[in-house]
């Protein structure tokens, strides 16, 4: 028996030492899973007011917040492609408020390096409050006061579930990066 064999551990830590991540789940994950909720609200009720989040839009913040070097700036444009298709807006319009969501987290992240949760929630919500209402405009809706009191609830909703997504994507990039063994 060669001494200098390596030896494998059977107690709980020896699988996780020099373990592999797949490149292919590692890449895939986070744009999987904003294309999944960008095509989550198809499955609500339609109701006269609009209550639904845009859960896309929330998890690409939650995405670029929790892991800010994950995705690149322009990301923004092909997944707010994607949404368009599928959202019911004009064509382009979640292309333009995405791509410059980005860029503006960018900035953000830029001049403010340090990090904390209540600043990326700060953050998430500032952009919601701008991003709604302009979706709005770019749909086609009058910027009446009653149409900005129905946004309400849809905005008070997707400030308070960004820790929900937060969360969620702290899970998926768990899941992420752990090891992906092909069974064969």
């Amino acid at each position: 028996m060669d001494r200098f064999a390596p030896k494998s551990r059977s107690d709980a830590y020896g699988r996780r030492i020099n373990r592999s991540h797949s490149t292919v789940v590692a890449t895939v994950v986070p744009y999987l899973s904003i294309l999944i909720a960008s095509l989550a609200p198809l499955f609500f009720i339609a109701s006269a007011l609009p209550i639904v989040p845009p859960l896309g839009f929330l998890m690409l913040l939650a995405w670029r917040l929790v892991r800010p070097g994950l995705l690149p700036v322009w990301a923004g444009a092909p997944l707010g492609l994607f949404d368009d298709l599928f959202s019911g807006q004009p064509l382009g319009s979640a292309m333009l408020l995405w791509s410059l969501a980005m860029i503006a987290i960018e900035l953000i992240e830029t001049r403010f390096p340090w990090r904390s949760f209540a600043q990326d929630w700060f953050t998430a919500g500032l952009i919601l409050l701008v991003y709604v209402p302009l979706a709005m405009l770019i749909s086609g809706g009058e910027p009446t006061l009653a149409a900005l009191i129905a946004l309400g609830p849809q905005l008070v909703l997707s400030i308070l579930v960004f820790p929900l997504f937060a969360r969620l994507v702290a899970r998926l990039d768990q899941m992420r990066l752990t090891r992906w063994r092909v069974v064969g």
